[in-house]
């Protein structure tokens, strides 16, 4: 089969769609005829190796963890999927962007609804899961309000609307360009990154601070920063990693990666299909420019989700 694939840790220039062999499904795994992968900013840390001694990866290594296909095969002791099946799945570190991967039955797959393309499910995985996990993990309640910086990005976007849903009072960071495009997802106030200072302007907007703040783009000392913004003994949540004392007692929670509970996927592929969760891919591009894909998607800034088709 043709797959991105890196073979060493090294630049995104390394990479090569080539041949691969394809893979077998053990007991409990289903191999799944790739239809559309999309790609996430781990996957770039795990071709480069910067972050290797978190999330050591083997050579050589099939790139994306995202993907939408049909089931081709089904290993041994799996009851739920049968041949033909439509599904979305998130694969782990890696092996979506190829013709076919494997899969695990359970919260990590499901069978994507009518109504919801490939190219839209393979944007959903890995964002929407780490999106529901941080709201989860920080228990944002209904009249709270919410700071999510990063709020364009693929996780930011669910985040926004998912914070919505629950009930909070979500103010996004978001450009001009994109301000109105946040608040149709959800967001009762924006705050232009570009133009200010995100944490002063978010407390002229909530004096005091905010409840929580949501933020998926800073790191270490940076999120101490952005910790300013919550209330005193609010709550700050991060998929990366930040100092345990924020101040002010506000506490910080970093989730690392998500933890997905039965349900959680087909609960959001579910929404997406009927209209209550928007999913923005800002661009797709065929197999044979993956390589392209990836260097875009680290060189430019593009709102939503890259996904690569697979024919």
């Amino acid at each position: 089969m043709k797959a991105l694939v890196a073979t060493d840790y090294g630049p995104l220039d390394q990479l090569a769609v080539t041949d691969h062999p394809t893979p077998v499904p053990g007991p409990g795994e289903v191999l799944v005829k790739v239809a559309a992968a999309a790609l996430n900013p781990l996957d770039l840390a795990l071709i480069t190796g910067a972050m290797k001694e978190a999330f050591p990866v083997q050579h050589p290594l099939v790139v994306g963890m995202d993907v939408a296909g049909t089931v081709a095969q089904v290993g041994d002791q799996v009851t739920d999927y049968a041949l033909g099946d439509v599904v979305v799945a998130f694969t782990g570190q890696a092996g979506a962007v190829a013709e076919y991967t494997l899969a695990t039955p359970g919260p990590l797959l499901a069978k994507r609804p009518a109504g919801l393309s490939a190219v839209q499910a393979a944007a959903i995985p890995e964002s929407g899961l780490t999106a529901v996990c941080l709201l989860r993990t920080v228990g944002v309640a209904p009249g709270e309000s919410v700071l999510v910086v990063g709020a364009t990005g693929g996780i930011g976007l669910y985040a926004v609307q998912l914070a919505s849903s629950l009930g909070a009072q979500v103010i996004a960071t978001a450009t001009e360009a994109d301000a109105q495009y946040v608040r149709e997802l959800g967001a009762a106030g924006t705050v232009d990154y570009r133009a200010g200072d995100v944490v002063e302007e978010t407390l002229r907007l909530v004096p005091g601070g905010v409840d929580v703040v949501v933020d998926l783009i800073n790191r270490g000392d940076g999120l101490a920063a952005t910790a300013r913004a919550a209330r005193p003994g609010g709550r700050l949540v991060s998929p990366l990693f930040g100092p345990d004392d924020l101040g002010r007692e506000v506490k910080g929670v970093y989730i690392g990666t998500f933890t997905a509970e039965p349900g959680d996927l087909a609960g959001l592929a579910a929404r997406a299909a009927e209209g209550l969760l928007q999913i923005e891919v800002g661009a797709v591009y065929p197999l044979v420019d993956a390589v392209t894909a990836v260097a875009d998607f680290a060189g430019k800034h593009t709102r939503g989700k890259i996904v690569v088709t697979v024919p």
